[in-house]
């Protein structure tokens, strides 16, 4: 039987240990490398490099080429988290158990941080793309992508968008096309950029990007649903939150049970577009249970 908390344990070892050694060329005594380090290295899931180092796996690709990606990926989510957590935005004072970024610094430490990871994402890509004669084309094509889904095309698009939703009751269709961009088109980029390290066909990708849509939406949901009813110690941060800033969410729209039923379909639709793959792909339908099983 597969064993999925084995599994995330050496892929987060995997991806912990590659982004130890990027940061063995900087002065670790300095103040905004500690804050960088601070929020990178602070326990996080890592689900978006475990999705696209299980999307490489499950075409037949290997790891060492996707993990420059799996890095840059985790980079750029940890910077949104920074930024997001900011008091201009959802001014959170916990994350992941330990006080926010900016919190343990100041707030323009925690900003430079957050632009730093972003920049050094990039670089990590240049850097593959430059590293690997035979990726070249694979890293530059990754780097469109990442960019498409983390600029204004997706996720800052997506945060805009919620920002702007505060105090005003979203539509379930409305929900859905904010949190496509905000949580689902990063997790999306995760499991084509996986997917480009191997000879995949047309069709592969599409099973695996309709693979990649329904959970982003289903761990979005499951995240709604965590800020009414879950653990606060196992969480690491506040719970209510959504409700505290007025946000439309999943729970606030449908309703609790139906949110849960509709998380429960999205994960099925999710393996489904996955029926044709073989046993490569056992971890990402592991993965697509766990978004909406998990506590934290």
């Amino acid at each position: 039987m597969f064993n999925l908390q084995k599994y995330i344990g050496q892929k987060n070892q995997l991806v912990n240990e590659a982004l130890e050694k990027i940061f063995q060329s900087f002065n670790s005594s300095a103040t905004l490398i500690k804050a960088m380090q601070y929020s990178l290295m602070a326990g996080g899931k890592r689900i978006r490099p475990i999705l696209c180092l299980g999307s490489a796996e499950a075409v037949g690709g290997r790891l060492e080429d996707a993990l420059p990606a799996a890095c840059a990926l985790e980079m750029i989510h940890t910077y949104s988290l920074i930024h997001d957590d900011l008091p201009a935005m959802d001014d959170d004072a916990l994350r992941r158990g330990k006080p926010t970024c900016h919190i343990a610094f100041d707030e323009a430490t925690a900003i430079l941080a957050g632009d730093a990871l972003l920049t050094l994402a990039f670089e990590v890509l240049a850097a593959a793309s430059v590293d690997g004669d035979n990726l070249t084309g694979k890293y530059l094509e990754v780097i469109r992508i990442i960019a498409g889904a983390s600029g204004c095309r997706g996720m800052i698009q997506g945060q805009m968008l919620d920002m702007a939703a505060e105090s005003r009751r979203l539509t379930a269709g409305e929900l859905e096309s904010m949190h496509a961009l905000k949580t689902g088109a990063l997790i999306e980029a995760s499991l084509l950029c996986g997917a480009l390290f191997a000879d995949t066909g047309a069709h592969q990708r599409e099973l695996l990007q309709t693979y990649a849509r329904n959970i982003g939406l289903a761990f979005q949901v499951a995240d709604d649903i965590l800020n009414v009813e879950g653990d606060p110690d196992l969480m690491g941060k506040a719970i209510g939150t959504d409700r505290q800033h007025e946000k439309s969410t999943y729970p606030s729209v449908l309703g609790l049970e139906a949110s849960k039923k509709f998380a429960r379909n999205l994960v099925q639709n999710a393996l489904k577009a996955l029926e044709n793959f073989d046993k490569k792909a056992e971890p990402l339908r592991a993965l697509a249970t766990y978004i909406v099983e998990r506590k934290r």
